[in-house]
């Protein structure tokens, strides 16, 4: 059936590389429609990300240029705005208003999407951001730094913001990439004004949309935590969690900011439904390249990346010389667990430490993996990269999300959004996931 304009969830993609947010909610629901996409990677004169989701989507509402040379007028009104950005760094040296003080170049994306939301008239209901866990962590002088002015900065343009760091693999998806997803909820939403009315652990452990779509529980260790994000943003970019220079940072797995007052604590996976593994994906007998597969004369160097070092090395640039350490890997990676989590450098044939290789079930010979297994890694459809080298892609699939997660999030998001969908589904015996 096709939706008529009313019914459609309006959706913004920022950095939206090949399009993982989009696959992962229009699989949710024909509901979520993408009025504005940008895609940019800066410093390269091919923008093959970019190509690719005009080939998959179409051109209609994409932009392929710097987001902080798109004007906010040039953006359509949206219901919901989604983005896995840049992760450098986020502090702001001076105020906000000197937008050269911001440090960190890619850092300053982030502050293109409080760009946006500042500016904009009518101001997105909902937000769904994704980012490496380590952000939590950021940076190692003032750990949770970063976080803590994102956090500040969306609380202060009225959101409230829950925030869930989620393994795919712990919930059954054949990779284990470790992620920090976050959903905002601006207060002239329903949701957000729900979400006053429940206690803000509740909110975390069970009636939240993140904790019903990624079900969990207090780790032992139950220790929840709450403190406020004082002063303005340059106060906190100065000063947060700095005189515990060596200290953990402040922020858990599991949190929630309202009005600037964080609830915080960790939480553990509960999944009761089946696991995919690296082996569910791969591809069978006859359907896997020649160059796929390692060459018996190459077998010791990719031996040698794999193993344990204890050895002698001199530095090129200084000349010094030192003892290198390093653990083993697996090698070749086990095809009865999900797969360790893809880097932007898992293509080409060259030898390498963090490449994953598997041994073929059909002829028992070592072999990479294939740009199509790694798009199934992320659960992408089948050959969504294709039109690129099988370099280049997988290096997008190293720079995207799992996008089962985004769909899931998706589903929760709508039935939250539908008072009529929810008691439904109230009435109904939940699903065990």
């Amino acid at each position: 059936m096709k939706r008529t304009t009313s019914d459609r969830i309006r959706v913004a993609e920022l950095f939206a590389g090949v399009g993982g947010f989009r696959i992962g909610l229009e699989r949710a629901s024909d509901r979520f429609h993408v009025v504005f996409s940008n895609q940019w990677e800066p410093g390269t004169k091919r923008q093959h990300a970019s190509d690719i989701y005009v080939r998959r989507f179409g051109a209609e509402g994409h932009v392929n240029a710097d987001l902080s040379q798109v004007p906010t007028r040039g953006i359509p009104d949206h219901d919901l705005l989604v983005g896995g950005f840049p992760c450098q760094d986020y502090s702001v040296a001076k105020t906000l208003n000197q937008a050269h003080g911001l440090e960190g170049k890619k850092g300053v994306l982030w502050w293109q999407i409080h760009r946006i939301l500042k500016e904009k008239r009518n101001k997105p209901a909902y937000l769904l951001l994704e980012n490496v866990d380590r952000l939590l962590k950021s940076p190692a002088a003032q750990r949770g730094r970063d976080f803590a002015v994102m956090l500040a900065s969306l609380s202060d343009l009225g959101y409230t913001v829950e925030w869930r760091v989620i393994n795919a693999a712990d919930y059954g998806m054949p990779q284990r990439r470790r992620r920090v997803f976050f959903l905002g909820y601006h207060r002239s939403s329903p949701l957000a004004r729900s979400i006053a009315s429940v206690d803000p652990m509740e909110w975390i452990l069970s009636e939240g949309l993140l904790a019903r779509a990624f079900p969990a529980t207090p780790k032992r260790t139950f220790d929840p935590a709450a403190f406020e994000l004082s002063g303005d943003l340059a106060a906190i970019s100065a000063r947060f969690n700095k005189a515990k220079r060596a200290g953990a940072s402040p922020f858990c797995n599991a949190g929630i900011v309202i009005d600037r007052q964080v609830r915080t604590l960790d939480v553990e996976a509960r999944h009761q439904g089946p696991f995919l593994t690296l082996g569910d994906i791969i591809l069978k007998n006859g359907q896997v390249p020649r160059e796929f597969f390692i060459p018996r004369e190459q077998l010791a160097k990719w031996k040698y990346q794999k193993g344990a070092k204890n050895e002698q090395r001199k530095s090129r640039a200084s000349g010094l010389v030192y003892r290198y350490n390093e653990g083993p890997m697996a090698f070749p990676d086990p095809l009865d667990r999900p797969s360790r989590t893809i880097i932007t450098a898992e293509g080409g044939a060259s030898p390498s430490r963090f490449k994953h290789v598997i041994r073929h079930p059909g002829n028992g010979r070592l072999r990479r993996l294939t740009p199509l297994e790694l798009e199934r890694l992320n659960m992408f459809p089948d050959g969504h990269t294709v039109g690129v080298s099988d370099d280049r892609r997988a290096f997008m699939m190293g720079n995207a999300l799992v996008t089962g997660i985004v769909e899931r999030i998706g589903h929760e998001l709508l039935e939250a959004m539908e008072p009529r969908v929810r008691m439904a589904a109230s009435r109904k015996p939940r699903a065990r996931r």
